[in-house]
């Protein structure tokens, strides 16, 4: 998509020009990215090798990947435009012992994300998030960075009651005899032993904790609830719900989510921990389905109801996940987009995507 596409052109010139963001803290500086080809970690590589264009010294952005086919897919022609400085290293966070070159920055986003993985895969989402956050802060602390970011999660809070207002030192306690506790407990596990190498070793790390994050760069079918949402309206299908949509959580647009990740990094006081949402988007998952029907379903689509048990899919339990933003809108940041209009900038990437693959 780079920016051929006029909505995630005006996307990057947004997230560049947001004078709350030190830009120039990054300027001939050398950034490690993992899980550079999910949905955030491919535009954090897209927003900063933006920002590097018109620099007389921009930051050099090497992007871990564990797909090679994948990233050149991505990013074929970042590829072309900045071979000095977009580099790739192939492997994952578990056997990334050494790296040849310095590193000032390290912005750590790879994890497992799939909520069926949580149950088919529960020891690899344990082992893989604990031992490849602690390789990664073993790497800081021999390249003495100058700062590095961990990309939690908004699942960490457990189960509030309806109502409360959650700020970031208010999370709940965790069944560890349920499997797919796996994911929020191993968040939790990782933002500890952030917070302990940052007291033990004096690393600059910090914590974002994000909420479901939604965007161009979705693909119309991606599996996960919200783009399922998107891609049977589009189509003019019911959306049908398999549990009572009972779940009230917010929501975040990319590129805010972005300007939110490097306000953090350059900001952000290490070893603390940032809720980034759109506070005006917190809905039930059924108000979210009707405001899909309403804004993409052209009066065809309507929200129906097939109840099932969807304990073995991986699902979370029905919450309530009202998000306090104010410690991260201290440090100057503020999202700009609302549900409406991530579903209406979404669509129209994923269904332009869609007509340059039918006609290849």
């Amino acid at each position: 998509m780079w920016t051929e596409s006029t909505i995630y052109k005006e996307d990057l010139e947004n997230i560049i020009k947001d004078q709350n963001i030190p830009w120039a803290e990054l300027d001939g500086k050398t950034i490690l990215i993992t899980g550079a080809t999910g949905l955030i970690g491919m535009n954090i590589v897209n927003s900063i090798l933006y920002y590097g264009m018109n620099r007389q010294n921009p930051p050099t952005v090497y992007a871990l990947v564990r797909n090679i086919e994948k990233a050149h897919f991505l990013f074929e022609n970042q590829e072309k435009l900045f071979r000095k400085n977009f580099f790739y290293i192939v492997g994952d966070i578990e056997t990334i012992d050494d790296f040849p070159e310095k590193i000032d920055f390290i912005i750590h986003g790879a994890s497992q994300t799939a909520s069926v993985g949580f149950i088919t895969q529960p020891v690899e989402t344990l082992i893989t998030a604990f031992y490849g956050t602690k390789k990664l802060l073993q790497l800081a602390r021999t390249k003495s960075i100058k700062g590095m970011i961990f990309l939690s999660s908004m699942e960490v809070y457990g189960s509030p009651k309806k109502g409360t207002y959650i700020s970031e030192s208010e999370i709940s306690g965790f069944d560890p005899l349920k499997v797919r506790n796996c994911y929020p407990i191993s968040k939790i596990a990782c933002e500890n032993l952030c917070v302990s190498y940052a007291q033990e070793f004096r690393i600059p790390v910090k914590i974002i904790r994000l909420t479901q994050t939604f965007g161009p760069g979705v693909s119309r079918y991606d599996g996960r609830v919200f783009a399922e949402f998107m891609r049977c309206a589009l189509e003019g299908k019911n959306i049908v719900l398999k549990t009572k949509g009972e779940t009230e959580r917010c929501y975040l647009y990319t590129a805010d989510a972005v300007r939110a990740i490097l306000t953090v990094l350059l900001k952000g006081l290490s070893g603390n921990a940032y809720s980034a949402a759109n506070e005006n988007t917190y809905c039930s998952i059924a108000d979210m389905a009707e405001i899909v029907c309403a804004t993409l379903g052209n009066g065809k689509s309507k929200v129906v109801y097939d109840l099932q048990d969807t304990a073995n899919l991986g699902y979370a339990g029905t919450l309530f996940l009202q998000l306090n933003t104010r410690a991260i809108q201290n440090l100057g940041w503020k999202p700009n987009v609302n549900l409406r209009e991530m579903y209406l900038r979404m669509a129209q990437t994923a269904t332009r995507q869609e007509k340059q693959q039918t006609r290849g």
